[in-house]
């Protein structure tokens, strides 16, 4: 005799609360999310920071701007060179200072390889995290030549300080040019491999294709960067519109989707990795001779004043805000990361979604929670 089960009609649910971290893999750091839900439907998220606050930016008021340099890489990790170069930055022009074309055209390269192997660590942690378990180890198989080029030029793999106010801490190796060709032949291989790997699978499209909207108008007045900004058809990378040491010097294409969704994203920076790969491609042949620093005071003291300076970090607009009294140390410093207006958004484009939408649009924002609660 066949059963049939009835349900009842005024049977109702309610909203709860649920913890998703700190210690979650699906958040990439110390970061906890408040999620209210009803079932699985998403109805707010809220983040809870403070997890692995260090007060960066008050312990800049007593260092020097030699100093500085070298927090900057403990932020967002992954982009430590390109955050070193910043602090840099600032301090050149304060001082108006000359920078060699060497020094410009190394930082530029580096800067590059910077973006690939981050690209490469979220592309493989992306798969991972809807998943797809082979990604990790493909990501990562590319983004080690990358910190091997790394160790050889200045000893360090992931927190860098090779950049410094004036220049290089030390000239690249002498293998540094064949290192880079080698990969850059290499690489021009596996990116179709990443296609075909988890670009064109048919699971993973169906999980991102229309899963966490964001429109232009919305990533313009959360102050939205970079890759997750782009991916909304917002043009605003900092290498284009501003471009600083040898950008002005190569021709690349600024990485736009319109769709908005976390497939646009994701797309956005795998097309980031050819243009990355193509910038690089056309500096190698081409550093010029010359001095690998311009010497600098013992001590550095910057006019009085107030200096910017933003680069593109492989997650967006990274800037550096210094308020100078005239002496060794800043009287104020303030920070401008990507991360955290793009996580500011997590809520705005999750909100009725599901859990499992969740994790996969958190990974197109590729969150480095340091660089968020610094």
């Amino acid at each position: 005799m066949e059963q049939r089960t009835t349900i009842d009609k005024n049977f109702k649910t309610e909203p709860y609360q649920i913890n998703m971290g700190p210690q979650h893999p699906a958040t990439h750091g110390v970061l906890n999310l408040l999620l209210t839900i009803d079932g699985e439907i998403i109805k707010k998220v809220e983040p809870d920071l403070g997890y692995i606050h260090r007060s960066i930016e008050k312990m800049c008021e007593r260092d020097s701007y030699q100093q500085i340099v070298h927090l900057t890489d403990r932020m967002d990790y992954l982009s430590s060179n390109i955050n070193n170069e910043a602090v840099c930055l600032a301090v050149e022009n304060a001082l108006e200072l000359e920078i060699p074309d060497r020094v410009k055209v190394i930082r530029t390269i580096i800067g590059e390889l910077t973006r690939i192997a981050s690209h490469c660590l979220w592309w493989g942690v992306m798969g991972m995290d809807v998943g797809a378990l082979t990604t990790y180890f493909y990501g990562f198989r590319d983004r080690e030549m990358i910190n091997d080029i790394f160790e050889e030029t200045c000893g360090a793999r992931l927190t860098m300080n090779y950049n410094v106010p004036g220049g290089l801490m030390f000239d690249i190796h002498p293998n540094f040019v064949k290192r880079v060709k080698d990969f850059v032949t290499h690489f021009k291989t596996k990116i179709p491999e990443y296609d075909r790997l988890l670009t064109d699978n048919v699971i993973f499209q169906k999980r991102m294709k229309g899963v966490g909207i964001l429109t232009k108008e919305d990533a313009i007045s959360f102050g939205a960067s970079g890759p997750v900004a782009r991916g909304s058809g917002y043009s605003c990378d900092v290498r284009k519109h501003h471009p600083y040491s040898a950008l002005d010097k190569v021709t690349f294409k600024e990485a736009l989707k319109t769709e908005g969704d976390s497939l646009a994203r994701y797309e956005v920076r795998i097309q980031e990795l050819w243009e990355s790969l193509s910038i690089v491609e056309q500096l190698i042949d081409n550093i010029p001779e010359g001095e690998y620093r311009v010497t600098t005071k013992a001590v550095i003291k910057l006019p009085k004043g107030e200096f910017y300076q933003k680069v593109e970090t492989a997650r967006g607009e990274f800037g550096v805000y210094i308020i100078s009294t005239g002496t060794k140390s800043p009287y104020r410093l303030k920070f401008r990361s990507p991360g955290f207006s793009n996580l500011s958004l997590l809520n705005h484009i999750s909100v009725g979604g599901k859990i499992g939408d969740l994790v996969a649009t958190m990974a197109t924002l590729d969150l480095v929670i340091p660089d968020i609660d610094r």
